[in-house]
């Protein structure tokens, strides 16, 4: 479960046994979890789930993924590369 960021309490990461699904980020944040999906075609992200957060952290979260949708998308593909090896 590789940490790709650290921003504002929330941590960033990706689970090891997903690479089958699309690109996707998960957050947590003391007992707010969230699973987020990007969209490369139109760098758009949709809410796969969010528990337990209020709606302040829920627009932190998509605020930190949008501002670093690229790299979060670079981290996945070499995350992914890297499995297959």
């Amino acid at each position: 479960m590789p940490t790709i960021l650290e921003i504002s309490g929330w941590r960033l990461f990706f689970y090891s046994g997903e690479g089958h699904e699309p690109i996707h980020v998960h957050g947590r944040k003391g007992d707010a979890e969230c699973k987020y999906w990007l969209d490369l075609e139109s760098y758009e992200i949709r809410e796969a789930h969010f528990f337990n957060g209020t709606v302040a952290e829920k627009r932190m979260v998509r605020k930190i993924i949008y501002d670093h949708f690229e790299y979060i998308v670079q981290q996945w593909v070499e995350y992914q590369q890297r499995r297959r090896k």
